[in-house]
């Protein structure tokens, strides 16, 4: 026993010399690597722009040449008196109570409008706007300026004038587990006054060139209504660094020790309804939620972007100097991140513009403070102030245009190659590896162009690694590439068995520019002070929160978190699979308006996963009402008997009416309705304006102009984009069906099937279109992809995370094939979520009643906005309902697009097997693609597995042979009528 216990002891002692050990080897000779901060210069000769200047150019260049305009007054322009006008451009003027004079309203956004402005020196001036935003969406107006016809720098083509928001309620709402509810979002509205900035490339409001003597400065339109009420011209001044600062003011008295705190999300304003709130649980955070959710902190994910800011109230006893403290969490990415500082509108000091905040892993209070940790002092007047934070991301600019323009030298190389080597896979599957190249025979500057990327990525990757002082993921993305094009470089007769690296690299570093510019911030509280006060205020350490984890997870033994404890008997139930964001404002609706109107008790509880309701039906536990369910799935539980047919449903004729038919035609089996759709995707047609402006091109109506215009494409190393696995598009516009019917047996050995199969296949064997694109969206922002279908999360992506390109794309209906009535026929399926009700309901009533009340135009009109007012454009509810369609903030360009290609929506009815038919088109697809089957052999071999499937799938059904499922025919295109105050609504359109 001794000898046991002595060897444990000997082992013990073994593990804590060789710990020991580490740690001495880490501290003593494990040092962290250094990465000195470098001056812009580094990456500048990277970051210059072609044609355009942007500003970071266009300032440099004129930062030394103006002359001093200190003694100039401001000048100020009455927007009402313009000079000139476009005849598209919606004007007109009103009166404006706050302004106290006439202001010219811009309904709209079409058109252009000019002012002389009359110059009396030469200088840099900025340019600041009275405005005040008109109804429209949720999104800030954006208006390009030109100065004398062109456009100063690039970045003036997209100046944003931001609507101003707030909480509706402040302290938040509970419900009755104590959760904090979030409240919809208030518009500030009424006249504002900024100077025109763009925080993606200077901390300062921007500055504009003019020399002496009168110009013409233009306003064009692009993005929602706005009524303006003055453009004002301001000499620039420059901002005293904190040294001169602390010598302006007198030395006042010693302040009496005073601190206030003041809760980070009771905001006063913000610039952006989707800068949210979240829920945060560790030691010391404000409030404690105490194992509820308890909105305690605001920012992180949900205020990133450049520009967007928020305002607190600030209040002071007594004028004098006072430090200001941040309790901050930045692990979000692992650079820095900046903002900018102001207090009543003015920088105080030159620090404040872009103040660096490091990562971190957990909130710890910061002081704002220099490099040495000198803290700063504000001095302020007594009373009220207002403290504005704004998302800085001009630091990273530089590096930001140099990532633009080696994506961009990347692309062109990527083309020049592929058209060498003959291999447009972006996987590499074309690769002959067998063959051997001579490159530099077609390409002899080879070797300096990848020497030229080489040193790109070099430079940027030391820059963005100073900036951060440590290694981040761009420079190990780029670091990674080196290794690879350095190797390149050394054997470049080996590049075309290399390819995939191009687009491999291309896409990683494309989905890094735009987090590299994102400015992530989570604020606990501020807190004002004099200096030296002692707060009290602790931030945690690893014993407290181990201590609290502790303590959160007692209370799981004693507190209740599931609203199913909510559950009143005899309510009505209903599972949603969405995220609790919907949930919470879906239960508000609902006792606010549906439970008083009907007097029918509701419990809505979450369903993270559809198979929940496969679990259920075994465990006897389901519930009246599924909502966010996928029509296949409804189809499915259709086939098997567990939903209930809503076409027997009192009134089911008028509220069908609601919805578009060709989308209904995936919520019915066997002659009854078993879901009602709540959201619909679409496809479009996305293109590039700008581009094909400069090609002297028109977007395609048909696939003949597409076909037309791929030459044009090509020979600029463009191409059209078209997912490689849509064929319902293509089989129906020629006419196709996938069942006979009776919904028993397929056709793809129809006539029209095989000329749609050669139809969708041509278009990659014949006319070259890219077999693979792993994120159309960054092709598209950069150009090499101009043209392409997408479908709302395309739409989401360019509107939100693609500044750089607003007013540069457009949408437009699908190409199609043209009739011979001359009618262009686009028919494609739309995607659809829906509503069911479960046929072992005892509550079916009830629960038809709540359908009715939800896929109401008025209740889905009002809940799509409120969803959209709390969260931003990412949450838009593409409501299924036509009339509710109209509602959603979409522009009026966009509307009619959506009505036109809303005109040919067909779903493929689901019969039993339905399933296979993607797959197996897909496996043909492939055979005649990628190994060069006959198609008609391989569209054969489809049809026959299909079949298969299906008759297997028709006897586990207990489906006889001789079965009809009643597919009725779906040949008309849908129309839209006006109906009552000008509103769309929907006529049934079947033959």
């Amino acid at each position: 026993m001794r000898f046991v216990r002595n060897k444990k002891l000997v082992i013990a002692a073994a593990v804590i010399a060789v710990f020991a050990l580490f740690i001495l080897y880490r501290l003593f000779f494990v040092t962290g690597e250094h990465y000195p901060v470098l001056a812009s210069s580094v990456i500048e000769e990277h970051a210059k722009s072609d044609g355009t200047p942007s500003y970071y150019t266009y300032q440099k260049e004129w930062k030394d040449q103006a002359r001093s305009t200190a003694s100039t007054k401001n000048i100020m322009i009455d927007a009402a008196s313009y000079s000139n006008k476009s005849d598209d451009a919606p004007l007109s003027t009103a009166y404006h109570e706050e302004a106290g004079k006439r202001v010219l309203q811009w309904e709209g956004a079409a058109g252009w409008v000019e002012w002389v402005a009359d110059i009396p020196e030469e200088g840099l001036y900025t340019l600041s706007i009275a405005y005040v935003p008109l109804k429209g969406s949720y999104s800030g107006i954006i208006r390009g300026i030109q100065v004398d016809g062109e456009y100063p720098f690039a970045e003036a083509e997209r100046i944003l004038l931001q609507r101003n928001w707030k909480d509706a309620a402040y302290p938040y709402q509970r419900d009755k587990l104590g959760n904090e509810l979030r409240p919809v979002q208030l518009e500030l509205e009424g006249l504002k006054t900024e100077p025109i900035t763009d925080y993606s490339v200077s901390s300062l409001p921007l500055r504009w060139h003019f020399t002496k003597g009168k110009h013409i400065i233009r306003m064009i339109g692009w993005r929602e209504p706005v009524a303006l009420d003055t453009l004002t011209l301001t000499p620039t001044h420059d901002i005293p660094d904190y040294v001169r600062y602390s010598q302006m003011h007198t030395i006042a008295a010693e302040n009496k020790s005073w601190f206030q705190r003041y809760e980070a999300e009771g905001y006063n304003r913000k610039s952006d309804p989707s800068i949210q709130t979240s829920s945060y649980s560790e030691p010391y955070i404000s409030p404690d939620p105490k194992g509820r959710i308890a909105y305690n902190v605001i920012g992180g994910d949900r205020w990133k972007k450049a520009g967007e800011w928020l305002e607190w109230g600030i209040d002071v006893p007594e004028d004098g100097y006072y430090e200001l403290d941040m309790k901050y969490l930045q692990s979000m990415q692992q650079s820095s991140v900046y903002h900018t500082f102001t207090i009543d509108g003015v920088t105080p000091f030159k620090e404040l513009l872009g103040y660096e905040t490091p990562a971190n892993s957990h909130f710890q209070l910061h002081t704002l403070q220099a490099e040495d940790g000198t803290a700063y002092r504000f001095y302020l007047t007594k009373g009220s102030h207002t403290l504005r934070i704004t998302a800085d991301a001009s630091p990273v600019t530089p590096a930001v245009y140099a990532l633009q323009n080696l994506l961009r030298d990347l692309s062109v190389l990527d083309k020049n190659l592929r058209r060498i080597t003959g291999n447009y896979s972006v996987t590499g599957a074309d690769q002959d590896l067998n063959r051997t190249w001579e490159i530099k025979r077609y390409d002899p500057d080879i070797e300096l162009k990848l020497t030229s990327l080489i040193e790109k990525m070099e430079a940027i990757s030391a820059y963005v690694n100073g900036l951060s002082g440590r290694k981040t993921a761009v420079s190990s993305i780029l670091n990674t590439a080196l290794y690879t094009f350095k190797d390149m470089r050394d054997d470049v007769n080996e590049i075309p068995n290399q390819m995939k690296e191009f687009s491999s690299t291309q896409s990683r570093l494309g989905a890094w520019l735009t987090q590299m510019a994102e400015q992530k911030l989570m604020l606990d509280y501020i807190v004002l002070r004099t200096p030296d006060a002692e707060t009290g205020l602790k931030i945690s350490n690893a014993f407290t929160r181990t201590a609290y984890m502790g303590m959160n997870f007692f209370r799981t033994f004693y507190m209740d978190y599931s609203r199913k404890s909510l559950n009143k008997d005899q309510a009505l139930t209903v599972w949603v699979s969405r995220g609790r964001d919907y949930v919470d404002i879906m239960q508000e609706k609902i006792e606010q308006q549906f439970t008083p109107q009907t007097g029918i008790q509701v419990n809505v509880n979450l369903m993270p996963n559809p198979n929940a309701l496969i679990l259920g039906n075994a465990a006897g536990d389901q519930p009246d009402v599924a909502l966010g369910i996928p029509s296949e799935t409804a189809v499915e539980y259709a086939m098997r008997g567990a939903i209930a047919d809503l076409s027997k449903m009192e009134g089911f004729d008028g509220i069908a009416k609601r919805f578009h038919p060709g989308v209904m035609l995936a919520h019915q089996y066997d002659g009854g309705t078993y879901a009602l759709p709540e959201l619909q995707n679409f496809q479009l047609l996305y293109y590039r304006t700008d581009v094909f402006e400069q090609l002297g091109i028109q977007p395609p109506d048909t696939w003949e102009d597409v076909f037309r215009i791929m030459p044009t494409l090509l020979e600029k190393g463009m191409t059209f984009y078209y997912p490689p696995g849509d064929f319902t598009t293509i089989f129906y516009q020629n006419g196709a069906e996938f069942w006979d019917e009776t919904g028993m047996k397929n056709k793809l050995g129809d006539e029209k099937a095989v000329k749609a199969f050669k139809q969708w296949t041509d278009m990659f064997v014949k006319h070259s279109l890219p077999l693979e694109i792993p994120a159309f969206f960054e092709h598209f922002r950069l150009g090499d992809l101009p043209i392409g279908i997408g479908d709302l999360s395309t739409y989401v992506q360019l509107s939100v995370a693609a500044p750089d390109i607003v007013g540069h794309w457009s949408v437009a209906p699908v190409p199609g094939i043209r009739q011979a009535d001359g009618a262009v026929a686009r028919w494609q399926p739309q995607g659809a979520v829906s509503g069911m009700i479960m046929k072992k309901s005892d509550k079916q009533k009830e629960a038809w009643e709540f359908l009715d009340w939800w896929t109401s135009a008025a209740v889905q009109s009002e809940f799509g906005n409120s969803m959209e007012s709390l969260y931003g454009l990412e949450y838009r509810w593409n409501t299924a309902n036509v009339e509710a369609m109209a509602t959603i903030p979409w522009s009026a360009a966009e509307l009619d697009t959506l009505y036109e290609q809303g005109r040919w929506v067909k779903n493929v009815p689901l019969v039993p097997g339905h399933y296979f038919l993607g797959r197996e088109l897909g496996f043909a697809w492939n055979r005649t693609v990628l190994t060069g089957m006959p198609y008609m052999e391989s569209l054969e071999q489809a049809r026959i597995a299909l079949q298969r499937e299906m008759r297997r799938k028709q006897e586990d059904l207990g489906i006889p042979v001789d079965t009809d499922l009643n597919l009725e025919p779906y040949v008309k295109p849908y129309r839209y009528k006006k109906g009552g105050e000008g509103v769309e609504s929907a006529e049934d359109s079947r033959p």
